[in-house]
């Protein structure tokens, strides 16, 4: 394999994964991106540049995420490696449940598939591979691909993942608070072991989320509980578990977005500014700091592009 393009630019969008029941294997993709521009230089070097988040705090060199992705998907097609000037916009933010190491991720493969001269090494099936082997399970790295949302799963072939055509009545809204928190924390607070029962809960919540996000919207509040995962991880997160309770009393279909702590709120265009306001309340009584992110969805997920 070889290189034919030395300058190349790719779009990821921000994800949330689980959407509560959905546990490691379902996933949304929010039109709220990061862009980065990569060109393999005739030397060694390695520079980076980054605005936006994580300026100032990332590794500039062999370190940073999407360089490692590149390197990764330069050896899974065997072509040379080369040295890279990476130029980093970056508009999802960093430890918030947002899948921003995932957009990194899939941004370095990506750029990597429009340098070679077999694009097609590195379509869906390759790129996802990689993709999975960096975060572990595949439900972020699976809506950045692929766009809207999806199930993902793990066979002995690998992982897989399926889109899933979403209703147009669904709209995210993200609500982001200034602290982060680990991917790493969030999971090393889960239990080895829960009850039978709330594993057969969370089952038939999955089951019924499918079918609020495809064909019956008005589900979603009742499809998004779940007995898993978020209420173990109140404790590292207090405040997130706070909102998320405040607003399904309230009526609305939130969740934690991924690891946290972030809030994700599934809300429907149907119902007018109804669902807006009674958000705005809820956050009001918190007396806390939470960004309010609408981006709408990303359908295409991540795009790339030669210059």
């Amino acid at each position: 394999m070889r290189l034919v393009c030395d300058h190349v630019r790719v779009r990821v969008p921000a994800t949330s994964a689980n959407l509560g029941p959905g546990f490691d294997c379902m996933g949304l993709a929010l039109a709220h991106y990061d862009t980065i521009e990569v060109r393999a230089l005739g030397s060694t070097d390695v520079r980076v540049s980054v605005t936006g988040e994580g300026a100032g705090e990332l590794p500039d060199g062999e370190d940073h995420l999407v360089v490692r992705a590149i390197r990764a998907a330069l050896d899974a097609v065997g072509a040379s490696q080369v040295g890279l000037e990476l130029t980093c916009d970056n508009r999802i933010p960093h430890g918030r449940g947002l899948g921003s190491s995932a957009a990194a991720v899939v941004a370095g493969i990506l750029a990597v598939r429009m340098m070679i001269n077999e694009p097609e090494a590195l379509y869906n099936t390759a790129a996802f591979k990689i993709a999975t082997q960096f975060e572990g399970h595949p439900d972020n790295a699976a809506p950045a691909i692929l766009g809207g949302a999806t199930i993902s799963w793990t066979g002995p072939d690998g992982p897989h993942a399926t889109q899933l055509p979403l209703h147009p009545d669904v709209v995210p809204v993200a609500l982001v608070p200034q602290v982060r928190l680990a991917t790493r924390t969030a999971r090393g607070v889960l239990p080895g072991t829960v009850p039978h029962a709330d594993a057969a809960f969370t089952a038939g919540r999955s089951a019924l989320l499918v079918q609020a996000l495809c064909h019956r919207p008005e589900l979603l509040f009742d499809a998004t509980a779940e007995k898993l995962h978020q209420e173990y991880r109140a404790p590292v997160m207090p405040s997130t578990w706070r909102l998320v309770r405040s607003l399904r009393e309230a009526g609305l279909a939130a969740v934690v977005s991924g690891a946290g702590p972030s809030v994700l709120v599934l809300e429907r265009a149907s119902a007018g500014d109804e669902s807006a306001a009674i958000r705005r309340q809820v956050l009001a009584e918190t007396g806390e700091d939470w960004a309010v992110v609408a981006p709408g969805i990303a359908a295409d997920g991540a795009l790339a592009e030669r210059l």
